[in-house]
């Protein structure tokens, strides 16, 4: 098991890590809200605008709550870019393969994809990355608020939040570091 896993050697039960995954998984349902409303302002059908609303928003609700259970159980560590991207590189596409399968479904096409499968799914991999870093970027914004406010009652959530002040802590102590060698050098 991982240094950063819960605390006191026991596994925190299924509802505790439910609730430490709300946050990846709004995340999640907000960008297929987001995605829909681009193709409401592109003038689609109400019928494909709920389509990608669910066909992308619940793979990338689920994906989100599974980082933030990843996250919790210390496979990842908090704030590390190059996980989380490697994470999304694998995740965005295929989320975006289930939303164009969802799509093509509730409209009757024949046809899933304009493009061949292996340069759709390069593509989307190269979306991924910028995904992975908004992504990021409002998970560590929004959760910690989140795990502060559950943190008596959800021991992974405490666990989380004990990691989040030691990085907070960390990155404090490098740049009075910094500070101290720049002072230095330029006396």
């Amino acid at each position: 098991m991982s240094a950063h896993a819960p605390s006191a050697g026991r596994v925190p039960a299924p509802a505790q890590y439910a609730e430490i995954a709300v946050p990846g998984a709004a995340i999640g349902l907000v960008a297929g809200v987001f995605a829909a409303g681009v193709a409401a302002l592109a003038g689609l059908p109400g019928v494909q605008i709920a389509t990608i609303a669910t066909g992308l928003g619940i793979p990338l609700a689920l994906l989100g709550a599974g980082y933030c259970v990843l996250l919790a159980t210390g496979r990842f560590g908090v704030g590390a870019v190059g996980p989380v991207a490697l994470y999304w590189l694998v995740g965005f596409p295929l989320a975006r393969l289930i939303d164009e399968v969802a799509v093509a479904g509730v409209l009757g096409h024949d046809d899933v994809l304009r493009d061949p499968l292996l340069s759709f799914l390069a593509f989307q991999a190269l979306l991924s990355i910028g995904f992975a870093i908004g992504f990021l970027w409002l998970h560590e914004r929004l959760a910690p608020h989140w795990y502060h406010r559950i943190q008596r009652h959800n021991t992974a959530a405490a666990d989380l939040m004990r990691r989040y002040i030691g990085q907070a802590a960390a990155m404090e102590e490098r740049r009075a570091a910094a500070g101290r060698g720049r002072r230095r050098g330029g006396s």
